[in-house]
């Protein structure tokens, strides 16, 4: 059995799912769901709609270039069926889709730094814009954080002279 995939979003279509357009060329479109098929027939570009693949790789929220990408292009060659040659080509892709998942994780891992950075640089900026309010919160939040330590202090010492005239 044959997976496709969907023209418009690049998600996998199975067997018995989805919808087939067969344009007057002959040419075949393939989609996922009934989303897919009615944003092509409504000629919307898949590179400007966010939630596509395609938009995706664009931005740069998905690999582009990879050598594990090559795997996974498709060859016409009939080749003869070979019982060592099917063991070694299934252990192969166990380990391109090994690699392939610590390439993405990678990426994403390197991709999320450079936004923690800016992400910093915006809580910065708020926190030099409201600073005037954060000023007398700390300074309440020191007080209460001394009345807090002075009241446990003061229950610990009830406590202790209770057990005192407990055991006495």
């Amino acid at each position: 059995m044959k997976i496709g995939v969907c023209y418009f979003c690049s998600s996998p279509v199975y067997p018995g799912h989805g919808i087939t357009f067969v344009r007057n060329d002959c040419k075949k479109f393939e989609f996922c769901r009934s989303k897919c098929h009615r944003n092509f027939n409504k000629k919307r570009n898949p590179r400007k709609t966010k939630w596509t693949k395609a938009s995706r790789k664009v931005s740069g929220k998905e690999m582009t270039v990879d050598s594990t990408f090559e795997f996974e292009k498709r060859r016409n060659r009939p080749t003869r069926y070979n019982r060592e040659t099917m063991t070694k080509t299934l252990q192969a892709m166990k380990r391109v889709s090994e690699v392939k998942a610590k390439r993405d994780d990678m990426f994403f891992r390197m991709r999320m730094r450079s936004h923690k950075g800016e992400q910093r640089e915006q809580i910065r900026n708020t926190i030099k814009k409201g600073i005037e309010t954060l000023v007398p919160a700390a300074a309440d939040r020191e007080k209460a954080l001394a009345n807090a330590t002075k009241n446990v202090k003061e229950r610990n010492a009830r406590a202790e002279a209770r057990k005192e005239k407990m055991s006495n």
